[in-house]
């Protein structure tokens, strides 16, 4: 059964750092890409960033270019994400997701709130 736990959400001042943390498991196959996503309250859910899991190619929505990185451990099969220069348009939950194609996301994780504040 595949399973993604997301870990290191919490409370920061605006301009402040956190790191997010998606462990995998269960995987009975390859992955081909991994995401972070995010919802704020009253808005649907939005890409921020993905890397491909043997590449290494990483895609950034607008809004977390040059403040967030996405980075990967494939033997411990751990995804990250590094956000710094965090602004309260931030606050959401943020979602760890897998896919196994070039489209779509097949699992996702219960998600870790981060909030920032002004």
């Amino acid at each position: 059964q595949v399973q993604l736990v997301e870990s290191g959400g919490g409370l920061v001042q605006a301009g402040g750092s956190l790191r997010l943390s998606c462990a995998a498991s269960g995987f009975s196959f390859s992955i081909y890409k991994m995401a972070w996503f995010r919802q704020a309250p009253g808005k649907e859910r939005e890409f921020v960033a993905s890397i491909t899991w043997t590449a290494g190619i990483t895609n950034y929505a607008a809004s977390a270019k040059g403040r967030f990185t996405i980075s990967k451990d494939n033997t411990r099969k751990m995804v990250y994400l590094q956000m710094n220069s965090l602004k309260p348009e931030d606050t959401a939950v943020y979602y760890c997701a897998r896919g196994s194609s070039v489209t779509g996301y097949d699992d996702w994780g219960q998600g870790t709130q981060v909030t920032v504040s002004s």
